[in-house]
């Protein structure tokens, strides 16, 4: 039962903050700011990157070649492509036929991409219904990186109308196998042999175990299973990620909570988010150790690795700058003062946006597409940025590049008719017309209120965002639910109502009573009824219902109302944390706006 809820014989806690406290006391409880070490996982669908890593497995640095080997069962016969790569030469056999040849000497090449891994090469797999089987040989020439991958084509995190029926590996169904190697592997490996990609050995004619055969130097080897690797893991993961792995959400819980601690005078709070900062600060190296030598690509914090997407770049980098800008001299502010840096430049010269303005655009699903969620993730830095920098310069660079940035969204994003954003554009169809996702207004008023806190009203941007932000609120306030909710397609009355955005609107309409930009008499209803929605979503041990999972972007609105909910997601937590700060600011709005601008 809630805490807050209408049948609660709890006596409601009156101040905001001390609602919210509640979450961050939790926080506190239950984030072990460590890694686990497990083994790596050994998963059978083939629908993300799969790789043997010989070099690791044969430990020689001399000319060679080996072989890999696996089985793949399809529920039917399909016709899938593959991306490849691998050093110098290989050769791919499925089902004993030739269907992939690369010869010469080339190193490992992946190019990191928004939320994808490019390759540099591709074959198809025609796959009969059920069992078939796959053969690598892989040359090097002696490099210490000998490795063969392979993914299907990366989908750049499309919401796909029809789902690839994906095969599975069934290591464990090879003759005369014991399946518990399949719960280590996907893989049998042999060699190294003597380097000759086009050398006939006996691993291409037939697969016998019990066998020695001639091996490298007139070695003799096997067939054995690659290395098995040791990797850290954040303990207890969450379907939706867990509280201190590096992504934007999580970032913004650590912004939360040192907001928090600044509200409540109580410095636990700023301290949770500390050791969220050092946490990923410190590991740094273990992270690149295990995406780049290991070639554990998708293991914990690996989106740490500068993945050129807002969501694990500024986003969560906020408490990191906004740490450097209330505290001087603390441990390890070198190193904060270093990733920022990083983050300034990053913000300023090597974001991808959109040709002719300058909004932050992605290539995902599609080259150019804008989403609104980048307003948040984007924004709110460039205005941390300005008042971060050194010159009059820098101050009036980043904090007028936040302000035309809001107003060249609306350009995109904007829905005119229904004065409500929708959740992305793509510049090859600008008259298609996406959902009227929740959050996805959250994140753009949200940057909007970052930016006027810290606009001078008498810049020339100033008027146009104000002008904005009250459409956008006299917009919201239709769809408030009865129960004081929003719902998580703001349109549809048959969605459900949901937290995260909820908190948002709630956050950012007490922050226009807070600042003099809304009228108090006409909007502190809404709200408190707002508010009063989302703590009756707040149990007394903290615990947070009713929070929309993160989402891709579709065309179709009932991708977003069948989204599944989470307790304890951190999307909502931040938002909520937020809102109740902002509650509080605003019930107590005898503050100054100079005092209020401090923060």
């Amino acid at each position: 039962m809630s805490l807050f809820g209408k049948n609660s014989n709890v006596v409601s806690l009156q101040d905001p903050l001390d609602v919210v406290q509640l979450i961050g006391d939790k926080l506190i409880r239950e984030t072990p700011f460590s890694y686990k070490l497990e083994l790596s996982n050994c998963e059978k669908k083939f629908n993300k990157l799969f790789f043997v890593n010989f070099g690791r497995t044969f430990t020689t640095e001399k000319p060679a070649v080996a072989y890999a080997y696996t089985l793949l069962e399809a529920s039917k016969d399909i016709k899938l492509d593959i991306d490849l790569e691998h050093n110098d030469a290989c050769k791919i056999w499925l089902n004993n036929e030739l269907v992939y040849e690369k010869k010469g000497m080339r190193n490992i090449h992946l190019v990191y991409e928004e939320r994808s891994i490019e390759m540099s090469f591709k074959t198809k797999l025609n796959l009969k219904k059920g069992v078939n089987s796959l053969l690598v040989k892989s040359e090097t020439a002696g490099n210490k990186e000998w490795c063969f991958l392979m993914q299907p084509p990366a989908t750049k995190g499309a919401v796909l109308c029809n789902e690839i029926d994906y095969p599975n590996f069934v290591l464990e169904k090879t003759d005369n196998l014991d399946a518990k190697i399949a719960t280590l592997t996907n893989w049998l490996v042999v060699g190294p042999f003597e380097k000759d990609i086009d050398k006939l050995n006996t691993p291409e004619q037939i697969i016998e175990f019990g066998k020695m055969y001639k091996g490298l130097n007139g070695e003799p080897v096997t067939w054995t299973i690659p290395k098995v690797e040791i990797v850290g893991n954040v303990i207890d993961p969450k379907p939706w990620g867990t509280t201190y792995q590096w992504n934007y959400h999580n970032g913004g819980v650590a912004w939360a909570m040192q907001q928090l601690s600044e509200a409540s005078g109580n410095p636990k709070y700023n301290q949770w988010a500390t050791n969220f900062c050092d946490y990923h600060l410190k590991g740094k190296s273990f992270v690149e150790y295990q995406v780049q030598t290991l070639n554990e690509v998708e293991s914990a914090n690996h989106y740490f690795i500068k993945v050129p997407l807002l969501d694990f770049t500024l986003a969560p980098a906020l408490p990191f700058i906004y740490r450097l800008r209330k505290e001087k001299d603390f441990p390890m502010s070198d190193e904060y003062t270093k990733f920022v840096e990083e983050m300034i430049k990053y913000a300023r010269e090597e974001q991808l946006r959109y040709p002719g303005s300058n909004i932050y655009t992605r290539t995902t699903p599609k080259k150019y597409t804008t989403w609104v969620d980048d307003m948040f993730m984007g924004i709110p830095f460039l205005v941390q940025a300005s008042q971060y920098a050194k010159t009059k310069e820098d101050k009036e660079h980043f904090i007028n590049d936040a302000a035309l940035m809001v107003l060249n969204f609306n350009k995109f994003v904007w829905d005119k008719e229904a004065k409500l954003y929708m959740h992305a554009s793509y510049s090859q169809e600008k008259n298609l017309k996406l959902p009227h996702w929740s959050r996805a207004n959250g994140w753009g008023i949200w940057a909007t209120t970052e930016v006027l806190m810290n606009l001078d009203p008498k810049n020339q941007y100033y008027k146009p965002i104000l002008e904005h932000y009250r459409r956008h609120v006299e917009s919201l306030i239709k769809y408030q639910t009865a129960s004081g909710f929003w719902r998580n397609v703001l349109d549809r009355s048959d969605s459900p109502e949901e937290v995260s955005g909820s908190a948002i609107f709630t956050m950012a309409i007490a922050r226009g009573i807070t600042y003099g930009w809304l009228d108090s008499a006409t909007y502190e209803p809404i709200v408190m009824k707002g508010w009063d929605a989302i703590k009756s979503d707040v149990e007394p041990s903290g615990k947070v219902h009713n929070i929309c999972v993160g989402t891709m972007c579709s065309e179709d609105e009932n991708y977003y109302i069948n989204r599944p909910f989470y307790d304890d997601d951190t999307h909502g937590l931040f938002a909520v944390l937020f809102a109740g700060i902002d509650v509080h600011n605003m019930l107590n709005r005898n503050l100054t706006t100079q005092q209020i601008n401090k923060k």
